[in-house]
């Protein structure tokens, strides 16, 4: 869903070869309070505070506890955070037989921050919300609900495949075909219910009223905000979504990383926003900190993406060559010790996660660039330009250096492209040809389907498509066709074709992944 290295921006270049992931951000650590406030240094501001236009890691953080969807995660670390519950619903959706029809009933007596009553259609005017104001994974919606993509287009006054009943506070939605992780799509904040007389503009300045622990206020667009908790919530009576301890949060956007982490250490801070990497330097400083700042991991994903549909990636011992010489604790020296190296797309903690030795390269991930070398004779790439793009956020520069040595070193004719880095929603954008480069993956919604996105053949036409390295492997399409059938509830069962499709992957040399850890502030 989102760049780690890149923060702002949807990380979701594809194919290729997984190469790190795991950085790591300090968080203040303490005992939770009941009542007062906290301050939160965050150097890199959200792209939007209004859930309908939000999709940056910094605006998740925030609408996660103003925005209440129709289903929600329980509110728990590591694994058991990954479960769908009920959150306006009253309960998990009744599905039709053929996956095709999702019906909810909205809990009794639910109201927003403001007082005002929740109504079932406000639920499709926040989706007509998410459209009208492009919002980023607008896709979710359009490609799932019957009538949302002629909705979009502006050939219909309304979402005909989504009915709610105001007096009965029951929702239906109809889709396009069965897709067992729609319900996932349905726990994003953007898609949670605002008053239906929210204006079709972007609101982050005054964002909408929501249902949730906080409400958002006092915002600087780019400078600050403060989350005040929510005193209506608690009439909500929602199981397993706490009411929240601190009655105020105040975040402030601290451009410069260091100052923000010198803050939370000097104690000015108690929290440095867990979406943005430590800077070179500075783990040994935090580390040191005891109870100022802990490490905690979370699912996703950074790589290395070659571009298969072309010369020299679009063969397979050219990519195999990579993977071979490709020295993973070298990486980790160059990220300072903040990644946790693997070969697999999907990361611990998901269902699917393999935990067999890598496929290819030395038993120790250190690489055998002699092996890489001879691949690539062996391929008839030898020669071929490589254009490595990486952008200018720390240590993106730096494993871009390494990537193209290593290219040189096995016989391409390899460069490097440094570029500033991009807005939200230009990460996908091919611009300039490029075979190789670095990217990263934030999941949308905790499944492996979710992770998949940067392989998946299905949506490789459509603008912004993940799998920018364009891989179309029939066997990949195939099983995410039968694998997207499954519920969530189900995803247990399927654990062993998820683990068996990452290793497929893996041997095809498509990719090398790794899994970042993070901090979660509130």
């Amino acid at each position: 869903m989102r760049s780690v290295p890149d923060r702002v921006r949807r990380a979701a270049l594809a194919a290729a070869i997984v190469v790190t992931a795991g950085f790591l951000a300090g968080c203040g650590k303490s005992e939770q309070p009941v009542g007062g406030s906290a301050v939160v240094a965050m150097p890199t501001p959200p792209d939007s505070l209004d859930p309908q236009v939000a999709y940056s890691t910094e605006a998740a953080e925030a609408d996660w506890i103003a925005y209440t969807p129709l289903l929600t995660y329980r509110h728990k670390n590591g694994a058991d955070g990954t479960e769908l519950i009920p959150g306006l619903a009253l309960r998990l959706p009744r599905i039709s037989p053929e996956g095709r029809r999702y019906d909810f009933a909205l809990r009794d007596g639910l109201v927003y921050s403001n007082g005002e009553p929740v109504k079932a259609s406000d639920f499709e005017h926040a989706i007509e919300r998410a459209l009208v104001l492009n919002w980023p994974g607008e896709r979710f919606i359009t490609e799932n609900v019957v009538g949302a993509q002629s909705y979009d287009r502006g050939r219909a006054r309304q979402i005909s495949g989504i009915t709610a009943d105001d007096v009965t506070g029951k929702l239906s939605i109809k889709l396009i075909r069965p897709n067992g992780s729609f319900a996932n799509v349905l726990g994003l904040p953007a898609t949670a219910p605002v008053p239906s007389s929210t204006p079709m503009r972007d609101l982050s300045a005054t964002p909408p009223p929501g249902v949730g622990a906080y409400r958002i206020t006092d915002v600087s667009p780019g400078r600050r905000w403060t989350m005040v908790k929510n005193p209506r919530f608690a009439g909500a009576g929602i199981p397993d979504i706490p009411l929240g301890n601190l009655d105020r949060i105040v975040v402030k956007v601290e451009p410069d990383a260091r100052s923000a982490i010198s803050k939370v250490l000097r104690g000015r801070a108690d929290g440095f926003d867990p979406a943005t990497p430590l800077p070179a330097g500075t783990r040994a400083r935090a580390a040191s900190a005891g109870d100022r700042f802990e490490f905690v991991p979370i699912p996703s994903t950074l790589y290395f993406y070659l571009d298969t549909a072309e010369p020299p990636f679009s063969s397979e011992l050219a990519r195999r060559a990579v993977v071979t010489a490709l020295d993973r604790p070298a990486l980790a020296r160059l990220g300072k010790q903040a990644v946790v190296p693997d070969c697999y797309l999907i990361p611990p903690g998901i269902t699917g996660h393999p935990t067999d030795d890598c496929p290819y390269g030395d038993a120790d991930g250190t690489g055998d660039p002699h092996a890489g070398r001879q691949l690539v004779e062996q391929s008839g790439t030898e020669g071929a330009p490589v254009t490595v793009s990486v952008d200018d956020n720390w240590p993106q520069p730096a494993y871009g250096r390494y990537f193209a040595k290593l290219l040189t070193r096995l016989g391409f004719d390899a460069n490097l492209r440094i570029a500033r880095t991009r807005p939200a929603g230009a990460a996908n954008t091919r611009g300039v040809t490029s075979q190789a480069g670095f990217a990263s993956w934030f999941n949308d919604f905790p499944a492996p389907m979710d992770f998949f996105a940067v392989l998946d053949p299905r949506g490789i036409e459509r603008p912004g498509s993940a799998n920018a390295g364009r891989v179309r492997d029939p066997f990949i399409k195939q099983q995410l066709e039968k694998l997207s059938l499954v519920p969530p509830q189900d995803l247990s069962t399927t654990s062993g074709d998820w683990r068996d499709l990452d290793e497929y992957a893996a041997k095809k040399a498509y990719l090398r992944f790794s899994a970042p850890s993070r901090c979660r502030n509130w």
